[in-house]
């Protein structure tokens, strides 16, 4: 294996392919979840927006208390198949059965089943999770392959958006016809609660196949840079906070990781509610417009590392940024624009050119967390790769926290009455800023946030190369790189 002797290994295709069907699997259930769960509560379940919102706040907090216990456990810990694989086993089993759950309608309207189950799903999700982040920065130090399979990485990651965006139409299927009220016919729908059922059905498939996707990763993958046990014998869950203190790039890309989910589970939330009750879309027009939130990734995430190496990460992420604030401006022109916003092909063109900003900047975040692990060896002399993926993992659920509660809180303070099939204009209005202006602001700031990351390639290649000179398992402060 090329690279054995300094930890600069190159994957295999099946390799590549294999760690990265574990991104395929969680994504399956948790990007359905992110999606689809607060209008599922709302339109289907039964529970009222503003409590949804308080809810996923709620178990947001649980998280912060829990991550870090899954962080240090992590790194202590040595199970018999492997450090980090064998909690992608162990974990997958009870994920997959708390996502059924949560899309079960036995218990229509209860509050208290949604939180046993949501709690019981974001806790299992943990436990694949941080090991799955910190089974990647095992793999190599190589950065340019990082890139590499974090770029086949994301392109997994949005073949299960592309897979769970057709669930208005796999719902469909199995859904009952019900009459609708503007055309007069029996037809299948999505958003009321006699659909429970289907989404029952749908979300079972999803999570069972996710659940094989898991297994798979376990068996492909190679844990190749891991510290021995003396070297993590002493990992407390206070390190994650030092951690934090001690380590500047970590600090940056964990305010990244909030804007950037925050806004996309703004957007990912509200496009729903945008095709629904904006433009008045039917489930196959829905799915039209969510496809093309997924499908520049299949195009543009193959050319990153090119993108990458000819005008560097800092400006490869502003430039993508920056098309999809330009493009979520002229969405909101169009819908406000009633000569525009009967044209559907042109809201497609605005949604595609969007999601390829959104989609790589998004996407090739994911490439500076074996980067920070590798910081974090360097500066501390530990490779606490769980700690670190702890930590992205709370930040990264924070954001999620806050992209779940602004829509709830949004829809409850504009007046939305969840089922019905038509909303006030000031409901509508709400729906779309949640959807263009709020997501661009965001964006902005992240723009900001970003420029602050100064591991460029020729740093992180020099770091490395201290890493690997230095015999000593001694703490490396004195090759420091100036990073201020």
């Amino acid at each position: 294996m090329e690279g054995a002797d300094n930890g600069y290994y190159k994957l295999t295709w099946r390799e590549r392919i294999g760690f990265c069907s574990g991104e395929l699997a969680q994504n399956l259930i948790y990007q359905t979840i992110s999606i689809w769960l607060l209008f599922y509560y709302n339109n289907v379940f039964g529970l009222d927006p503003a409590a949804v919102a308080v809810m996923f706040f709620v178990v947001r907090g649980i998280d912060v208390l829990w991550d870090p216990m899954v962080g240090a456990f992590v790194d202590k810990s040595y199970p018999r198949w492997g450090k980090y694989r064998s909690w992608i086993l162990f974990g997958g089993f009870p994920l997959a059965a708390f996502a059924m759950l949560c899309f079960w309608d036995g218990f229509s309207g209860s509050l208290l089943y949604a939180y046993v189950t949501y709690v019981g799903l974001s806790m299992c999700f943990t436990l694949i999770n941080v090991p799955y982040g910190a089974l990647g920065s095992s793999l190599t130090r190589d950065t340019e392959e990082i890139t590499i399979f974090t770029s086949v990485r994301m392109v997994m990651a949005n073949l299960a958006g592309l897979i769970i965006k057709t669930l208005p139409l796999v719902i469909a299927f199995f859904a009952p016809k019900v009459l609708n009220e503007k055309t007069g016919r029996m037809e299948a729908v999505f958003n009321t609660p006699e659909a429970g059922r289907a989404w029952f059905i749908t979300m079972s498939i999803f999570a069972l196949t996710g659940l094989a996707l898991l297994i798979i990763c376990f068996f492909e993958s190679k844990e190749r840079i891991v510290m021995d046990k003396n070297e993590t014998s002493g990992v407390k869950v206070s390190d994650l906070w030092m951690e934090l203190v001690r380590n500047r790039p970590l600090r940056v890309l964990s305010f990244f990781f909030i804007i950037a989910f925050t806004t996309m589970s703004i957007s990912n939330a509200a496009d729903s509610y945008f095709m629904t009750f904006n433009i008045g879309a039917t489930p196959f027009m829905t799915t039209m417009f969510m496809w093309l939130g997924t499908i520049p990734a299949f195009i543009f995430l193959p050319l990153v590392p090119a993108i990458k190496r000819k005008i560097g990460k800092n400006k490869m992420f502003s430039m993508f940024l920056g098309i999809s604030i330009v493009a979520m401006l002229f969405m909101y022109l169009f819908v406000s624009l009633p000569a525009l916003k009967s044209c559907f092909p042109l809201l497609c063109v605005v949604q595609f050119v969007k999601s390829t900003g959104v989609l790589v900047a998004t996407g090739y975040m994911w490439a500076l967390v074996p980067e920070v692990v590798t910081y974090s060896e360097y500066a501390s002399g530990r490779r606490v790769a769980g700690i670190v993926n702890a930590l992205i993992c709370i930040f990264m659920k924070a954001g999620m926290a806050l992209g779940g509660v602004i829509p709830g809180l949004a829809l409850a303070l504009v007046g939305f009455k969840a089922g019905a099939q038509v909303q006030t204009p000031l409901a509508e209005q709400g729906i779309l800023w949640l959807v263009t202006l709020i997501p661009a602001m965001l964006f902005v700031l992240a723009i900001y946030a970003i420029g602050k990351y100064e591991l460029t390639d020729k740093k992180m290649d020099e770091i490395n190369a201290a890493i690997i000179t230095s015999k000593t398992k001694q703490p490396c402060h004195s090759h420091q790189i100036q990073t201020r």
